[in-house]
Formats: structure tokens, C-alpha cells, sequence
């Protein structure tokens, strides 16, 4: 088997100290390979976030290794970090995050502007990722004018359009009916089908992680169970 493209290596999260000293994760190992769609589950307080957010470079291991493509990321410097997520990492949340007045296609641009993308090229790059999730017609809308199915698109486009090689979504169907939800994650599947997107995705929704391709399951910071999924 190929070297994974994600290992973690008795990661432990602990935040304070003394008699306030809580324990997040205790002692985790994962290995995710390259191309892979996870789903990491568990109930609410079982640490899956913390390893999303440690796995996006948002927060760091209090202990333990975190391997990126062969790289010990918990040695890196905050900047280091910062250029790994700008360059390789993809972000979608629940609440969508993105900037109320400004159009669809200005919110997809502005992971390129922070690469120092030059204006042109920018919309061009912004047009296709919007395109992808199926929503060039809406590249003027601001997110007031869209739904919130439109709204998780355009967050996706904007995830996608740097060419992210892992995408980290957080609940990404949360606040949508179940329409909408099979919209997106159909979606997310055909990124990592198609373009081979690593996809490592936060949900407590069993017909949602059914579209992984395995199933990561957190309780009281570690994990106790992984296994195949798949429709």
C-alpha cells in the first residue's frame, strides 16, 4: 500500500490545566490514504471536531505526531500551517460562512485573492468551480438571494477552487432538509470520484455518511470503531 496521505500518531488534545485539565482526545491513531471519503461520527463532546480541526491545520495536537504527505506538521511553525491549509486544504462548514454582500462569484474568489491571483484569471478560476457545483447562472447573486442549498454550493466552489487536495467539511448537510442534503452530498461524492478530492467529512447523520467510503466513529476522544460504508 502507498504511503498514507494522513496519519495520526497518538494525538492527544487537552485544554487548561491542573484540576481544570479536560482531555478531548486521547490518544488517537488514524490513517487516511490519499483519494479516500471518510466519515467521522459521534455524539456531541466525542472529539470528532477537534480531530477535523487538528487534521486542517486550525489547531494543533497538545501531543503525538500529525503526518501530512510524508511532513510532521505538529513541528511546523504557525505560518508553516497557515500555507499548508491555503495550499492544500479546502474548508466547508455547516453554517456556510460566507460574505453577505458580496456576490457568489466575489465569495469563490477570495481563497485565489489571498494567493495573489491576478484579477482575470481570478473570475475565470471562480466561473468554473461555480460551474462545477452547478451554479454559473448565479454568479451575481448575493447568499440573501439564494437558498440555503444554493448557499452550501457556493461554499463548496469556494472550497474547491484553489484545487485542494483534501476537502474538510463540518456538518456540511446540518442546516438543510433532506433534499437539499442529497444535493450536496452528491456533489462532494462526484469531487472525489471524479477529481479524486480527498474528502474527510464531520456528520451525525447515518444516510449522510453513508455516501463515504468508511465510516470513523469518535467516543470520549478516541475512536472505537472504523468501518467499510458506502451506498
Amino acid at each position: 500500500m502507498n504511503m498514507p496521505l494522513i496519519k495520526l500518531q497518538g494525538v492527544y488534545k487537552t485544554y487548561g490545566k491542573g484540576d481544570v485539565q479536560s482531555t478531548v482526545l486521547n490518544g488517537i491513531d488514524l490513517t487516511i490514504q490519499s483519494g479516500e471519503f471518510v466519515a467521522i461520527m459521534g455524539h456531541s463532546g466525542s472529539g470528532k471536531s477537534t480531530a477535523l480541526n487538528i487534521l486542517g491545520c486550525l489547531d494543533t495536537p497538545s501531543a503525538g505526531r500529525y503526518i501530512f504527505d510524508g511532513t510532521s506538521v505538529e513541528t511546523m511553525s504557525t505560518r508553516q500551517r497557515a500555507l499548508l491549509r491555503r495550499y492544500y486544504f479546502g474548508f466547508v462548514f455547516q453554517g456556510f460562512n460566507l460574505l453577505n454582500r458580496t456576490s457568489a462569484l466575489e465569495n469563490v474568489e477570495l481563497p485565489l485573492i489571498y494567493r495573489g491571483i491576478a484579477n482575470k484569471h481570478r473570475q475565470i478560476l471562480a466561473m468554473q468551480a461555480l460551474k462545477t457545483v452547478g451554479l454559473e447562472n448565479f454568479a451575481d447573486h448575493t447568499p440573501g438571494e439564494l437558498s440555503g442549498g444554493q448557499q452550501q454550493r457556493v461554499a463548496i466552489a469556494r472550497a474547491i477552487v484553489t484545487q485542494p487536495k483534501v476537502l474538510l467539511a463540518d456538518e456540511p448537510t446540518g442546516n438543510l432538509d433532506t433534499a437539499r442534503s442529497q444535493e450536496i452530498m452528491q456533489i462532494l461524492l462526484e469531487l472525489n470520484q471524479q477529481q479524486g478530492i480527498t474528502i474527510i467529512m464531520v456528520t451525525h447523520e447515518e444516510d449522510m455518511a453513508s455516501y463515504a467510503q468508511r465510516r470513523i466513529i469518535f467516543k470520549d476522544g478516541q475512536i472505537i470503531s472504523q468501518k467499510e460504508s458506502g451506498l
